[in-house]
């Protein structure tokens, strides 16, 4: 704390934008949001539209419902398009950016000192770091690093046992098991290089022993 001014980087207060600061419009903001809402529905429904072109009705019996739901769609996906330009409309008319003071009162909010923002981006970088050193361990016995990645960050919101050893000085860190037999392996794998490192619990003499399934 003394040697990097942590004492100073660790705030939890709050402050506001100078008055000429450019914000992104909230009004904006929500009609963009209500114009990809729009078109993610507007997609949707224009897949379901070429789908049921393509598998038109054969059986007699079935055409009118065919019709029906074709017809339906068709009236959606233009309440949609007229939707989505009449939204496209106010945006060109809506500022997307104005000053931090010309917001509504109820619109205003506050930041995190810059201090504190940097605190919390090194401890994120730290974070990322640690996870992306564990990702390239289990790769080791897994194919994809996208699943690797994946399922370090599972591992990281999984449920564990904590049973404290203070006789034989370990602290046993118990992870429970998947459902899928591979990533057990991989976990496995990846404790087994934590536990050759013996790390020690901060601020105590307790070494860290990792284990996949019931404790002891």
């Amino acid at each position: 704390m003394q040697h990097f001014g942590i004492d100073i980087l660790s705030e939890y207060g709050t402050e506001g934008f100078p008055v000429t600061s450019r914000v992104v419009n909230p009004a904006w903001r929500r009609l963009e949001q209500k114009r990809r809402s729009l078109q993610s529905k507007l997609n949707t429904r224009e897949r379901d539209f070429g789908r049921l072109t393509l598998e038109q009705e054969s059986d007699s019996r079935k055409v009118g419902q065919w019709q029906k739901r074709k017809s339906e769609l068709y009236e959606e996906i233009q309440g949609l398009e007229h939707d989505i330009s009449k939204t496209k409309t106010q945006l060109k008319q809506t500022l997307k950016h104005i000053l931090w003071g010309e917001l509504p009162e109820q619109e205003r909010f506050n930041r995190l000192p810059p201090s504190r923002r940097r605190l919390l981006d090194t401890i994120r970088m730290i974070a990322y770091r640690a996870e992306t050193a564990m990702t390239l361990v289990v790769r080791e016995v897994m194919n994809r690093q996208d699943d690797a990645r994946s399922l370090i960050r599972d591992m990281f919101l999984s449920e564990a046992d904590i049973l404290p050893d203070r006789e034989n000085q370990t602290l046993k860190v118990c992870l429970h098991y998947t459902a899928e037999a591979r990533h057990n392996r991989a976990i496995v794998h990846l404790l087994q290089h934590l536990n050759d490192v013996e790390y020690k619990y901060p601020g105590t003499e307790l070494i860290l022993k990792f284990s996949l399934g019931t404790p002891e």
